[in-house]
């Protein structure tokens, strides 16, 4: 084996021969590669096909395997794999494969191709035809938006980008650029963009299906479900029996809170496409968030029984936390997760799902496992970096000084509607805005994403060379501005709100933007949502959630991300009013209810109300992982659950340090 100086010279050097149809010197290259390295994906799957073309076809299987560890969703090397099946002759694994390809890559034409052969082989006429389309639409595309589809889906979202750029600037009309331009800003957060590009593309093509899908799912992220709601609904005028369209129709509808409208069409669909695994999952979602725990019980079950790997039917039942699997669940459960074509998300959503039942039978070093993997399967899917969040809080604390609140505050939009409940997920902030949305005088909303959206605008597009833009510009901006921030909130915010003349935020991760939330919003209220360090870092470890959250898929993350947060609160409670801020610890509110209760309704100037004390009685939508919970008396059944893993769980001590976390024969 020859040390690599240089791996991306090499492997130019290698696909050079490839091509030349020398493929044991690029195989050669490749090794040498992997000797460095052995988890290199470009020289795994150099190896690979090189396996493949030389007949080494048990080599070429194990580069495979080794790449999909490494990069479980890279469509080429289910691609290659279904390259190798059909040349072993195994049609109807060739054929899975392919399918998985362009589910991690739609770009990928062969993939397409080769799915309308093997469907044509196997008389499947019509998969075949929807196959060869999308082959075709795929290479009547400009080579260079090919390109930026393959970026995308191979994880090079900012070089995409950059292309994506180029090409509209020379093409300003040209809708499919536009379209991807907005998958690109959705992926990286910029919801506003992507939003203004779909409604931009629209006007020039108002009988683009996918145009519209794909604004309806912009529309949904930035939570404006009114509107979601009217593209959904002219949709299905379009076609009232279409059942893809119907079932939009029926998301949106149970986004806008009309959940009898959405299951309504969930079951219409059932009776012309009986036992969707899909369409039973998103009706399992509906039926919890509308309170109808069994009645979702049973649409989650009978998913996973036409369906065993349809990994977000098992994760729906464990979600609902007062679940507990049968023994023959678990063991089907157990079977998918050993199975070797399951794809990488349904594998997290059985890994996550199999430490509950684990965990429900005391279990907890196969719980543990099975947390642990599907941590470590999700944190190969995310970019987030601890340093990355120490650059943000720092930036926070450098900025965000008592010199700034002197000369800016007070400036902002007056109104003192807003009730900001947030801290770490996991950490409580359900129950206490279940309480407070319980008193007739508060409206109990989401987690909304405005906050975070306003955030966003104000480090403008230069967020990558100029990551301090925000929160640097709140010394430069003008009373105007600020007041004119704090009105858009207010304004954007009123479609989820009925009529109270208080609302609550629950987004958690609005800790991060209290500075900017107190400059806008100076008469709003500002609750921190605490919890024990190692119960709450615990807890958001066993939890997947929807999206966001990237921190908590390993113990080291977490523990930091909790220590940092610790040290940001610490810094506005210096910087702001004394008072601003009100502390609830969820331990405090376990032990002592009423007066927490009355604690709450004091910082928030409303009148004790009855109700407040009996919120589990009150019937609304609940749409976090602590749903079922706040339907239920106060428990203490929550306290302490990280004690029978704490022998795995000392990179999370570490990381939230001395502290923090508990000491050797210390109570917590």
């Amino acid at each position: 084996m020859t040390r690599v100086s240089d791996p991306d010279a090499a492997l130019k050097d290698a696909r050079k021969a490839m091509q030349a149809g020398d493929f044991a010197a690029a195989a050669a290259m490749a090794r040498d590669i992997l000797s460095d390295q052995p988890a290199h994906q470009d020289a795994l799957y150099v190896a690979a096909v090189c396996a493949r073309y030389e007949g080494r076809h048990a080599d070429a299987a194990k580069h495979l395997a080794d790449l999909k560890t490494v990069v479980p969703d890279f469509g080429r090397a289910h691609q290659e794999e279904g390259h190798l099946k059909r040349k072993l002759g195994d049609t109807a694994g060739a054929l899975g494969a392919f399918e998985r390809a362009t589910r991690c890559n739609p770009a990928l034409v062969a993939s397409w191709t080769l799915q309308a052969d093997l469907h044509t082989q196997l008389g499947h006429p019509d998969a075949a035809a929807n196959a060869r389309a999308q082959a075709e639409r795929l290479r009547a595309l400009p080579r260079e938006l090919l390109a930026v589809m393959n970026h995308v889906h191979e994880g090079r979202i900012f070089r995409a980008e950059e292309i994506a750029r180029a090409f509209l600037r020379r093409n300003p009309t040209h809708v499919e650029a536009m379209r991807l331009l907005a998958d690109i800003g959705t992926r990286l957060g910029v919801h506003e963009d992507a939003d203004f590009l779909l409604e931009s593309a629209i006007e020039l093509e108002p009988d683009n299906i996918q145009l519209r899908l794909d604004y309806i799912q912009v529309l949904r992220k930035r939570q404006k479900f009114t509107d979601a709601l009217e593209q959904a609904r002219a949709l299905l005028a379009r076609d009232p029996g279409n059942p893809l369209f119907q079932s939009y129709f029926a998301i949106e509808s149970m986004q806008a809170g009309d959940f009898d409208t959405a299951l309504a069409h969930f079951d219409d669909i059932l009776t012309k496409l009986p036992d969707d695994p899909a369409t039973l999952v998103s009706r399992g979602h509906a039926l919890k968030t509308y309170g109808r725990s069994d009645d979702a019980v049973a649409s989650y079950q009978a998913a996973t029984r036409v369906a065993p790997g349809q990994g977000d039917a098992w994760y729906g039942l464990a979600n609902l936390k007062t679940y507990r699997f049968s023994d023959d669940e678990l063991a089907r459960m157990a079977a998918q997760a050993a199975a070797p074509d399951l794809d990488h998300i349904s594998r997290i959503h059985i890994a996550f799902a199999l430490g509950k039942a684990y965990e429900d039978r005391g279990d907890h070093d196969s719980a543990f496992r099975a947390f642990a993997l599907g941590n470590d399967l999700k944190h190969q899917t995310v970019r987030y970096t601890t340093a990355q969040m120490h650059a943000e809080f720092d930036a926070q604390k450098a900025v965000c000084t008592p010199d700034l609140f002197a000369t800016q505050g007070g400036k902002g939009c007056p109104a003192p509607d807003p009730i900001f409940i947030l801290g770490l997920p996991r950490a409580g902030s359900t129950l206490i805005e279940q309480i407070l949305a319980s008193h007739p005088q508060v409206d109990g909303t989401l987690e909304l994403p405005n906050i975070l959206s306003l955030a966003h605008r104000l480090r403008g597009r230069k967020q990558l060379t100029d990551r301090e833009r925000y929160p640097r510009i709140l010394h430069d901006m003008s009373g105007d501005d600020l007041k004119a921030l704090g009105e858009d909130y207010i304004e954007n915010t009123r479609t989820h709100r009925q009529g109270a003349p208080f609302f609550t935020d629950k987004m958690p991760n609005n800790f991060r933007h209290i500075g900017l939330i107190h400059l806008i919003l100076p008469n709003a209220k500002i609750i921190d949502a605490r919890r024990n360090p190692m119960d709450c870092c615990w807890s958001g470890f066993k939890q997947l959630f929807a999206e966001g959250q990237e921190f908590t898929y390993s113990l080291d993350d977490i523990g930091n991300y909790y220590r940092g947060y610790v040290d940001l609160m610490d810094h506005w409670d210096a910087v702001l009013p004394e008072g601003r801020i009100l502390r609830v610890q969820h331990e405090d509110v376990l032990d002592d209810l009423e007066g927490q209760v009355r604690r709450i309704l004091d910082y928030c100037d409303l009148p004790f109300d009855q109700r407040c004390l009996d919120f589990h009685k009150t019937e609304r939508a609940v749409r976090t992982a602590s749903s079922e919970q706040v339907r239920r008396p106060i428990n203490k059944s929550g306290l302490e659950q990280w004690r029978p893993y704490e022998a795995h769980l000392g990179p999370l001590k570490t990381a939230l340090g001395r502290n923090l976390a508990p000491q050797q024969g210390a109570d917590t």
